[in-house]
């Protein structure tokens, strides 16, 4: 019998059209500037195809170097501007959605829990990385 995984959802109005927005989320380029929680980490590597059943693969480490890992998957649901679904390599699911309101544009992210980590500290994480993504997006 297959248990329940935990979701967590985090969001963010992001101030700048939904085309900019996913332009941003999707640049293998861009994503290495704001794929990070906060500025003790970065991700030297972002490799993808943005397509249904595309891979993708985002090396985030440490910058002093003590620790790194790949986070990637495949992507079930590519609807640009509106929807970015995918599986992740241990079979965890994730859902984004963007809508848009005019110049703003609104980041819903859904994604289950790992069971290694507290849910707060996950929580927590990809939040920071959602932060970091917003503040980019609408500096650049």
């Amino acid at each position: 019998m297959a248990t329940e995984k935990t979701k967590i959802t985090i969001e963010a109005t992001v101030n700048a059209p939904a085309q900019k927005v996913w332009d941003y989320w999707t640049d293998a380029k861009r994503i290495i500037q704001w794929n990070c929680p906060s500025p003790e980490w970065h991700t030297p590597k972002a490799e993808h195809e943005v397509k249904e059943g595309g891979k993708f693969n985002f090396r985030m480490e440490a910058r002093d170097g003590s620790f790194g890992f790949d986070f990637g998957g495949v992507y079930d649901v590519v609807k640009p501007a509106e929807q970015l679904d995918y599986t992740l390599g241990d079979g965890r699911k994730v859902w984004i959605t963007f809508t848009s309101n005019g110049n703003s544009t609104h980041i819903k992210q859904t994604f289950e829990a790992e069971s290694e980590n507290p849910v707060e500290m996950q929580r927590d994480g990809w939040q920071g990385i959602l932060n970091n993504f917003k503040k980019y997006t609408e500096e650049n």
